[in-house]
């Protein structure tokens, strides 16, 4: 950090400190809730589980273990003068501990790390949460407590996502990137005592590189199917294409790009009635650019279920990333089928109708969307699949799971 950005977070610093005081939000450890397994999480940010795939994950997972009476512990990675999210009510209405900036008795700022040192010593796990933060909170945990089980969740093996953007891309920084993160993954992996990998597939990848899988769990998204009642909307009431993604993570921008430019135009060669829809949080720039008529982006929506309800199909034309696709799980949740790629299949199941649904080409996806499309007796088998295929990523599967990182 540069003296001058020193300087400003020091100002904000003691700004808010004054502010605390004034408002006389005082920390004390009697109120919060210890239990007989005491659990910390840390997250980049409060986890915004309407927006994005890993913080939807991530707060299943929370609720899992508050199931299993644990106390959790919720920590962002942010400056403290920073912690406004609407999102910290939501946790804390569900009984979750979350850091907020305090002062203690002595008119000293509580920061996260702080607070951090403060909670340690009842402490038994330090579930971390992406590599960064694994690596930035590792040292100051076990200094703080030793005993700590440290749990290093990947989300997903950036190391493998960014080695397939270089090789689609072919840019040496790209290249660089995944190779600076192979070496903080790997550093991670040996420091963890336990770490959790998305998919099998990711698993086998990590394994190329850090051959310890008795340290190795498995915990994918958490998906329940939603049984069809009578509302569900048949195939004859539904239209439209959707792509459901936050697009912080460059892969969905990337798969927008590639179906609004090369996979479109050759499905609206002979069927130019359909039309897309776009939804998803933080559009950037060069994705609003895209809107039109037929491509329609909408951006955040508080609900996406109503998509997911009315589409007629799925498409995730994936060229790159890692781990296991949330979208294309929730798909599933609703029914929908699906057409994607292999890098969007990975950790699922799709046999016996993964040519039908799998394509890696635009005109294979094209011809996949045309063809699921307009056959309605085969858009209802895959619909009727959609059960079996996340049955692997049901509540009551990965709660068994999260019972082996909970073990001491």
């Amino acid at each position: 950090m540069s003296f001058f950005k020193k300087i400003k977070v020091k100002y904000k610093n003691n700004a808010l400190r004054n502010r605390l005081i004034k408002e006389n939000k005082r920390f004390n450890l009697e109120h919060y809730v210890f239990k007989k397994t005491n659990v910390l999480i840390i997250d980049q940010i409060v986890p915004e589980f309407n927006k994005d795939s890993g913080s939807r994950r991530l707060t299943e997972i929370i609720k899992l273990l508050l199931e299993k009476d644990v106390a959790v512990f919720l920590v962002a990675d942010l400056k403290q003068y920073k912690y406004k999210s609407d999102y910290i009510e939501k946790f804390k209405a569900l009984g979750v501990n979350v850091y907020e900036p305090t002062v203690d008795q002595s008119d000293v700022l509580v920061t996260k790390e702080l607070f951090i040192y403060k909670i340690a010593p009842k402490l038994d796990i330090a579930w971390l949460h992406r590599p960064n933060i694994f690596e930035k909170y590792y040292q100051q945990i076990k200094q703080a407590n030793a005993n700590i089980k440290l749990v290093f969740d990947m989300v997903d093996f950036h190391y493998l996502r960014l080695s397939r953007e270089f090789k689609d891309s072919q840019d040496l920084n790209t290249k660089t990137e995944a190779e600076r993160y192979l070496q903080i993954e790997l550093n991670n992996c040996n420091q963890a005592d336990s770490i959790i990998v998305i998919s099998e597939d990711d698993k086998t990848e990590l394994l190329k590189h850090y051959n310890k899988p008795e340290k190795m769990v498995v915990i994918g998204n958490v998906h329940d199917y939603i049984k069809k009642t009578d509302e569900f909307l048949t195939v004859e009431n539904r239209k439209d294409l959707l792509f459901v993604g936050g697009f912080k993570h460059m892969p969905n921008e990337d798969a927008v790009l590639y179906l609004h430019n090369e996979i479109m135009p050759l499905v609206w060669e002979t069927h130019p009635e359909i039309k897309v829809n776009i939804v998803g949080s933080y559009p950037t720039q060069t994705v609003l650019e895209l809107h039109s008529k037929k491509f329609n982006v909408i951006g955040f929506v508080e609900d996406v279920s109503l998509y997911y309800k009315t589409a007629k199909l799925f498409v995730a034309p994936l060229k790159y990333g890692a781990g296991v696709k949330g979208k294309i799980g929730q798909s599933f949740e609703y029914s929908l089928p699906v057409v994607t790629t292999d890098i969007g299949a990975e950790g699922f199941d799709f046999s016996p109708f993964s040519q039908t649904m799998i394509a890696n080409n635009k005109r294979d996806f094209a011809n996949q969307i045309v063809a699921l499309y307009t056959n309605n007796e085969l858009w209802n088998e895959l619909s009727d699949f959609s059960p079996k295929i996340i049955q692997p990523f049901s509540l009551k599967h990965i709660s068994s799971t999260i019972d082996q990182v909970l073990k001491r």
